[in-house]
């Protein structure tokens, strides 16, 4: 069985957490395969995915993402539409309101998107890793080499955060990147 199907599989063996809907998080550092494997769930569910890229506040908004995720998850576990401020990376600033209807399954990808807060609304955590190496060539080649020192920040600041979360010991199913469907 693949990676995503695993993660889905375990998800629908589960109650729901997210109100009747069920939420697949899946964390991990920045380049690892988060994106491919989000995609992947989608594709085989149907399920809609929330990207935490849309809800940070530029390169600095790590620390402060706890405030977006407390206007989508908490509604939507009470059966109402939840609804983050999008962030637009090429105009440095906050862009439209996305409401998000309930869903029977939601997908969350991005660095900590398993936030530690909203522990009891998540039916699955899927973490995914790569080496550090692999995960700079990937982010350079997303982004290009005038990025390099935000991604270095960034990695810095992703391990505080996984750290003070214990994101990858609370993880449900651990996946390597470089295997199977998340390569490349």
């Amino acid at each position: 069985m693949d990676n995503a199907s695993e993660v889905l599989r375990l998800a629908r063996a589960r109650p729901p957490t997210l109100g009747t809907g069920r939420l697949i998080c899946v964390d991990g550092p920045a380049g690892s395969g988060k994106t491919t494997l989000a995609d992947e769930v989608a594709s085989l569910s149907g399920a809609p995915v929330i990207h935490m890229d849309d809800l940070f506040e530029g390169w600095d908004g790590l620390p402060r993402i706890s405030e977006q995720l407390s206007t989508l998850l908490p509604p939507l576990a009470e059966g109402r539409p939840g609804s983050y401020r999008r962030w637009d990376w090429p105009g440095h600033a906050w862009a439209e309101t996305v409401v998000v209807p309930p869903a029977p399954l939601l997908v969350l990808e991005g660095v900590g998107s398993g936030a530690l807060e909203h522990e009891a609304l998540i039916t699955v955590l899927a973490w995914v890793e790569v080496p550090y190496d692999l995960r700079m060539a990937r982010g350079l080649a997303r982004g290009g080499v005038e990025v390099a020192e935000h991604w270095r920040q960034w990695a810095v600041d992703e391990q505080e955060l996984f750290a003070r979360e214990r994101t990858r010991e609370r993880a449900d199913v651990v996946l390597d990147g470089r295997v199977g469907s998340l390569g490349g």
